[in-house]
Protein backbone atom coordinates (compact mmCIF):
# COMPACT_ATOMS: atom_id res chain seq x y z
CA UNK A 1 0.00 0.00 0.00
CA UNK A 2 1.65 3.06 -1.29
CA UNK A 3 -1.15 5.68 0.13
CA UNK A 4 -4.56 5.43 1.20
CA UNK A 5 -7.76 8.16 2.07
CA UNK A 6 -11.24 7.96 1.40
CA UNK A 7 -11.54 8.02 -1.95
CA UNK A 8 -8.65 6.05 -3.29
CA UNK A 9 -5.53 3.41 -2.46
CA UNK A 10 -2.64 3.50 -4.60
CA UNK A 11 -0.70 0.13 -4.15
CA UNK A 12 2.48 -0.84 -5.70
CA UNK A 13 1.77 -3.71 -8.13
CA UNK A 14 4.05 -6.68 -8.10
CA UNK A 15 5.17 -7.58 -12.15
CA UNK A 16 4.02 -10.74 -13.33
CA UNK A 17 0.54 -10.60 -12.05
CA UNK A 18 -2.32 -9.87 -13.81
CA UNK A 19 -4.91 -7.69 -11.99
CA UNK A 20 -7.76 -9.70 -13.92
CA UNK A 21 -8.64 -13.16 -13.43
CA UNK A 22 -8.02 -14.34 -17.41
CA UNK A 23 -10.12 -16.87 -18.85
CA UNK A 24 -8.53 -19.71 -17.33
CA UNK A 25 -8.30 -18.75 -13.41
CA UNK A 26 -4.92 -18.08 -11.97
CA UNK A 27 -3.53 -15.57 -9.37
CA UNK A 28 -4.86 -12.38 -9.86
CA UNK A 29 -5.20 -8.69 -8.19
CA UNK A 30 -8.83 -8.26 -8.20
CA UNK A 31 -9.04 -11.37 -5.98
CA UNK A 32 -7.33 -9.80 -2.99
CA UNK A 33 -9.44 -6.50 -3.64
CA UNK A 34 -12.10 -7.71 -0.48
CA UNK A 35 -9.05 -7.23 1.86
CA UNK A 36 -8.49 -3.85 0.81
CA UNK A 37 -11.89 -2.48 1.86
CA UNK A 38 -10.74 -0.44 5.04
CA UNK A 39 -13.85 -0.67 6.84
CA UNK A 40 -15.79 0.19 4.05
CA UNK A 41 -19.01 -2.04 2.71
CA UNK A 42 -17.87 -2.66 -0.62
CA UNK A 43 -14.32 -3.71 -1.92
CA UNK A 44 -12.10 -0.97 -3.89
CA UNK A 45 -12.57 -1.19 -7.82
CA UNK A 46 -9.13 -0.53 -10.53
CA UNK A 47 -9.42 2.99 -11.65
CA UNK A 48 -7.22 2.38 -14.54
CA UNK A 49 -5.09 -0.74 -16.03
CA UNK A 50 -1.60 -1.77 -15.66
CA UNK A 51 0.12 -4.97 -18.21
CA UNK A 52 0.61 -8.05 -16.25
CA UNK A 53 4.00 -7.69 -16.67
CA UNK A 54 4.11 -3.54 -15.76
CA UNK A 55 4.99 -2.90 -11.46
CA UNK A 56 4.06 -0.03 -10.17
CA UNK A 57 1.12 2.35 -9.00
CA UNK A 58 -2.04 1.22 -9.74
CA UNK A 59 -4.86 3.04 -8.61
CA UNK A 60 -7.99 1.88 -7.06
CA UNK A 61 -11.12 3.91 -6.39
CA UNK A 62 -12.81 3.06 -2.83
CA UNK A 63 -16.73 3.58 -3.82
CA UNK A 64 -18.65 4.48 -6.55
CA UNK A 65 -18.33 7.76 -6.66
CA UNK A 66 -14.99 8.01 -5.98
CA UNK A 67 -14.19 5.68 -9.15
CA UNK A 68 -16.54 7.56 -11.44
CA UNK A 69 -14.59 10.81 -10.75
CA UNK A 70 -11.15 8.74 -11.39
CA UNK A 71 -12.65 7.46 -14.61
CA UNK A 72 -13.07 10.87 -15.78
CA UNK A 73 -9.54 11.88 -14.55
CA UNK A 74 -8.07 9.06 -16.46
CA UNK A 75 -10.55 9.34 -19.39
CA UNK A 76 -9.22 13.50 -20.03
CA UNK A 77 -5.35 12.72 -19.14
CA UNK A 78 -5.63 14.73 -16.01
CA UNK A 79 -3.61 12.51 -14.20
CA UNK A 80 0.04 12.66 -14.18
CA UNK A 81 1.92 9.44 -15.39
CA UNK A 82 5.61 8.62 -15.70
CA UNK A 83 7.02 5.53 -16.15
CA UNK A 84 10.70 3.94 -15.93
CA UNK A 85 11.71 2.00 -18.42
CA UNK A 86 15.32 0.17 -19.06
CA UNK A 87 15.76 0.15 -22.81
CA UNK A 88 18.35 -1.46 -25.37
CA UNK A 89 20.33 1.09 -27.19
CA UNK A 90 18.62 3.81 -26.85
CA UNK A 91 17.99 7.85 -28.11
CA UNK A 92 20.85 9.71 -29.14
CA UNK A 93 18.86 13.16 -27.61
CA UNK A 94 18.38 13.27 -24.12
CA UNK A 95 14.49 14.11 -23.89
CA UNK A 96 11.80 14.22 -27.00
CA UNK A 97 8.48 13.24 -28.15
CA UNK A 98 7.15 10.20 -29.71
CA UNK A 99 4.11 10.87 -31.37
CA UNK A 100 2.70 7.78 -33.70
CA UNK A 101 -0.81 5.92 -33.96
CA UNK A 102 -1.06 2.92 -33.17
CA UNK A 103 -3.90 0.84 -33.93
CA UNK A 104 -4.83 -3.34 -33.17
CA UNK A 105 -2.34 -5.35 -34.98
CA UNK A 106 -4.72 -8.09 -35.83
CA UNK A 107 -7.80 -9.68 -34.34
CA UNK A 108 -6.47 -13.00 -33.23
CA UNK A 109 -3.92 -10.92 -30.76
CA UNK A 110 -6.57 -9.22 -29.20
CA UNK A 111 -4.71 -6.50 -27.01
CA UNK A 112 -1.73 -6.60 -29.08
CA UNK A 113 -0.74 -2.62 -31.06
CA UNK A 114 1.18 -1.90 -34.25
CA UNK A 115 2.17 1.51 -35.51
CA UNK A 116 -0.69 2.71 -38.14
CA UNK A 117 -1.59 5.95 -39.31
CA UNK A 118 -5.13 5.24 -39.11
CA UNK A 119 -5.12 4.89 -35.72
CA UNK A 120 -5.52 6.30 -32.85
CA UNK A 121 -3.49 9.15 -31.12
CA UNK A 122 -0.91 8.57 -29.61
CA UNK A 123 1.65 10.62 -27.62
CA UNK A 124 4.59 10.12 -25.46
CA UNK A 125 7.18 12.08 -23.71
CA UNK A 126 10.94 10.97 -22.47
CA UNK A 127 13.77 11.91 -20.82
CA UNK A 128 16.65 10.35 -20.77
CA UNK A 129 17.59 9.73 -16.30
CA UNK A 130 21.01 7.49 -17.43
CA UNK A 131 23.28 5.43 -19.72
CA UNK A 132 25.23 2.59 -19.53
CA UNK A 133 26.26 -0.93 -20.71
CA UNK A 134 24.47 -0.59 -23.78
CA UNK A 135 21.17 -0.08 -22.23
CA UNK A 136 19.19 3.64 -21.62
CA UNK A 137 16.70 4.55 -18.40
CA UNK A 138 14.45 6.36 -19.11
CA UNK A 139 11.72 8.48 -17.38
CA UNK A 140 8.26 8.01 -19.95
CA UNK A 141 5.42 10.08 -19.71
CA UNK A 142 2.21 8.96 -21.68
CA UNK A 143 0.12 11.52 -22.87
CA UNK A 144 -2.09 9.66 -23.97
CA UNK A 145 -3.10 6.08 -22.59
CA UNK A 146 -3.19 3.62 -25.45
CA UNK A 147 -2.68 -0.35 -24.71
CA UNK A 148 0.74 -1.04 -24.66
CA UNK A 149 1.44 2.70 -25.85
CA UNK A 150 5.03 2.81 -24.00
CA UNK A 151 6.18 -0.58 -25.71
CA UNK A 152 5.06 -0.25 -28.76
CA UNK A 153 6.45 3.47 -29.23
CA UNK A 154 9.80 2.25 -27.37
CA UNK A 155 10.36 -0.75 -29.92
CA UNK A 156 9.12 0.96 -33.09
CA UNK A 157 11.32 3.73 -32.49
CA UNK A 158 14.52 1.42 -32.43
CA UNK A 159 14.86 1.28 -28.76
CA UNK A 160 12.85 -1.97 -27.29
CA UNK A 161 12.19 -2.34 -23.56
CA UNK A 162 14.52 -4.64 -21.73
CA UNK A 163 13.22 -8.07 -21.32
CA UNK A 164 9.91 -7.36 -23.68
CA UNK A 165 8.56 -10.60 -25.05
CA UNK A 166 6.26 -8.88 -27.39
CA UNK A 167 7.75 -6.01 -28.94
CA UNK A 168 10.88 -6.22 -28.02
CA UNK A 169 13.80 -9.76 -27.31
CA UNK A 170 12.95 -10.88 -24.40
CA UNK A 171 11.68 -14.19 -24.45
CA UNK A 172 8.91 -15.92 -24.12
CA UNK A 173 8.87 -17.12 -20.30
CA UNK A 174 11.12 -17.02 -17.46
CA UNK A 175 13.64 -14.53 -16.63
CA UNK A 176 14.21 -11.06 -17.77
CA UNK A 177 11.07 -9.56 -16.81
CA UNK A 178 9.81 -6.46 -18.74
CA UNK A 179 11.77 -3.12 -17.31
CA UNK A 180 8.85 -1.42 -17.15
CA UNK A 181 7.28 0.20 -13.71
CA UNK A 182 5.05 2.59 -13.18
CA UNK A 183 7.16 4.68 -11.12
CA UNK A 184 4.47 8.18 -9.78
CA UNK A 185 1.42 9.06 -10.26
CA UNK A 186 -0.18 12.88 -9.69
CA UNK A 187 -3.58 12.49 -9.13
CA UNK A 188 -5.86 16.08 -8.51
CA UNK A 189 -8.41 14.00 -6.71
CA UNK A 190 -9.83 17.09 -4.85
CA UNK A 191 -10.62 20.88 -6.28
CA UNK A 192 -9.40 22.68 -3.47
CA UNK A 193 -6.32 20.37 -2.35
CA UNK A 194 -3.04 20.17 -3.64
CA UNK A 195 -2.59 17.04 -6.13
CA UNK A 196 -1.83 13.91 -4.67
CA UNK A 197 1.57 12.55 -6.11
CA UNK A 198 2.74 8.68 -4.80
CA UNK A 199 5.79 6.98 -5.79
CA UNK A 200 6.49 3.38 -6.05
CA UNK A 201 9.90 1.97 -5.53
CA UNK A 202 12.08 1.09 -7.88
CA UNK A 203 10.95 -3.33 -8.05
CA UNK A 204 13.91 -5.52 -7.45
CA UNK A 205 14.15 -7.34 -10.80
CA UNK A 206 15.12 -4.20 -12.47
CA UNK A 207 17.69 -3.00 -9.73
CA UNK A 208 20.84 -4.27 -12.14
CA UNK A 209 19.84 -2.77 -14.94
CA UNK A 210 19.10 0.82 -13.55
CA UNK A 211 22.59 0.34 -11.70
CA UNK A 212 24.03 -0.09 -14.64
CA UNK A 213 22.98 3.22 -15.90
CA UNK A 214 23.52 5.17 -13.21
CA UNK A 215 20.56 4.88 -10.51
CA UNK A 216 21.70 5.66 -6.89
CA UNK A 217 19.49 3.41 -5.24
CA UNK A 218 16.22 5.53 -4.58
Amino acid sequence: MLHRDGLMLVIDKPAGLPVHRGPKGGANLEASFDALRFGLPRPPVLAHRLDKDTSGCLVLGRHRKATASLGLLFKHGKIGKTYWTVVEGGPSEDEGTIDMPLGRLNAERGWWQKPDPEGQKAITNWKVMGRGHGLTWLAMEPVTGRTHQLRVHSAATGWPIFGDNIYGNGPRFGEPRLHLHSREIVVPISRNKEPIRVVAPAPPHMHEKLRACGWNGE
